[in-house]
């Protein structure tokens, strides 16, 4: 009776190029679950910046100050030429045109001083950086200049001008400590209200920047007139995540300290001076109006009139050094590096021992390696990035591991699985926290992983499945007869 002849689909499944093909299947049918993951770690960071918006917005919001400055309403008479329907002829005529307008001056020297406590607020798991102090303001004005370049026909009405101070958010202020008008001390004390546009078109006139909402303070200035003036005020405010300051004066100067050790100055401007350590930090900023496009005055017509100048903002961020959403992202966006591993450990170990490695059994290693990035998304809102890092890293290494020992005859060839996998969470562990190398990482570590893979492989018969020697880990194979 002749021998039945193979059947050659059966000896393809069986074959090691099928299973490298099954592999392949098996790492793209697992990036759904990673994007899902990704997709997760959207919602929960989402999630967390709800929680954060709560809480700011019952403390202050955002600090953005600009200011003070002085605003004093006019009109403009024009001459314009009007015709007249006649019930003979059309007439022409002239007639006297009052156009409102507001003159705004900008501060001659500015000196802000901002001293600021921080403390963490939470929400469930969630937390946002808060703080609150005293912003002190002091200087001078001198019109003269401005008052120059009034055209004819212009008139201001002195006895309407205000001082105004931009803020993103009222709801920070938490009292005016002290508000004096030329003379410090000694001088004429300012009686400041909130400044809304329903009450004044001042803040249509004069916005501190695109970032911030329309608001802050004022006080009335009776008694302003063409001469010099000098200014000090001090304001107890509070807020959250960054303050920002805008350099209105024609020279500012701008002194911030505060007992956060992890700040991030940010803006158009960096500080000239910074000490930064575990007490906290200080920063002092010295800007010439040379330096940006503000004027020291203008003027402003017409609702909406107001100008933008919000790309000069600058301050401090009140910076978290560790974002764990950010750091998860990340984490995911690498995973298709790291994500391989396990299946090219075993794959390899399958040839060399040649035991064999049942499919489904590749596929649960697969899933070990992606539930890891949902254990760090989970641990890391529970406790400091690195531990949850290192929890769920040896979790995960120890399961493949000991799952690996089941499928290979000895412990030494699983410690190989377990050098692999860690070898793979500890370089994933750097690219997070190397942010200016990560693609150099990463890339290098694609190429290493290729070409180690096509050293270890250059033997397998890919096309009958059968291997001549394939090389062992550590050493040259043999010579074949």
């Amino acid at each position: 009776m002749e021998e039945t002849t193979a059947d050659p689909r059966k000896k393809f499944t069986q074959g090691y190029t099928f299973k490298a093909l099954l592999l392949v299947g098996f790492t793209l049918l697992l990036l759904i679950p990673l994007r899902m993951i990704g997709g997760l770690v959207g919602e929960r960071g989402q999630t967390a910046r709800t929680a954060e918006a709560g809480i700011m917005e019952a403390w202050g919001s955002e600090l953005i100050v600009s200011g003070p400055v002085i605003v004093v309403p006019g009109v403009r008479e024009e001459r314009r030429t009007v015709f007249v329907l006649g019930a003979q002829q059309d007439a022409q005529g002239e007639e006297i045109v009052r156009i409102p307008f507001s003159l705004a001056v900008m501060p001659r020297n500015l000196d802000m001083d901002a001293r600021f406590e921080t403390e963490i607020r939470r929400r469930g798991i969630f937390s946002v950086p808060l703080f609150s102090g005293v912003l002190s303001l002091s200087g001078g004005f001198d019109p003269a200049l401005a008052l120059s370049s009034l055209a004819s026909g212009e008139e201001l009405f002195f006895d309407q001008a205000q001082l105004v101070i931009n803020l993103s958010s009222q709801q920070g202020i938490r009292r005016i400590d002290r508000a004096f008008w030329d003379g410090g001390s000694g001088g004429r004390e300012l009686f400041f209200a909130p400044l809304a546009a329903a009450e004044s078109d001042i803040g249509d006139r004069w916005k501190p920047g695109t970032r911030s909402p329309t608001g802050g303070i004022f006080a009335a200035l009776p008694d302003f007139s063409a001469s010099e003036s000098s200014f000090d005020i001090a304001i107890s405010i509070q807020g959250g995540r960054f303050a920002r300051v805008l350099p209105v004066g024609q020279q500012t100067r701008v002194a911030m300290s505060s007992d956060w050790p992890s700040p991030s100055f940010q803006g158009a401007f960096l500080p000239g001076k910074s000490e930064i350590g575990e007490a906290g930090f200080e920063a002092e900023w010295d800007i010439s109006y040379l330096s940006r496009r503000i004027p020291l005055f203008w003027s402003a017509e017409g609702q909406g009139a107001g100008r933008e100048y919000g790309e000069f903002l600058f301050g401090t961020d009140f910076f978290r050094a560790i974002d764990v959403y950010s750091l998860n992202r990340r984490a995911t966006m690498y995973a298709m590096l790291f994500l391989v591993i396990p299946f090219l450990a075993l794959f390899l170990l399958e040839l060399h021992t040649k035991k064999r490695i049942h499919p489904v059994q590749y596929l649960f290693s697969g899933i070990a390696n992606v539930i890891f990035y949902l254990l760090l998304l989970s641990l890391s809102e529970q406790m400091r990035f690195q531990f949850a890092y290192l929890i769920a890293a040896l979790a995960v290494a120890t399961l493949l591991t000991l799952y690996s020992r089941s499928l290979l005859p000895s412990w030494g060839k699983a410690l190989y699985v377990a050098m692999a996998v860690s070898l793979s969470y500890i370089l994933l562990y750097a690219v997070l926290n190397a942010e200016s190398f990560a693609l150099l990482i990463g890339s290098v570590y694609a190429f290493a992983l290729v070409a180690l893979v096509m050293f270890l492989t250059r033997k397998v018969d890919w096309y009958g499945g059968e291997t001549a020697k394939v090389s062992d880990l550590h050493e040259e194979s043999g010579n074949g007869g």
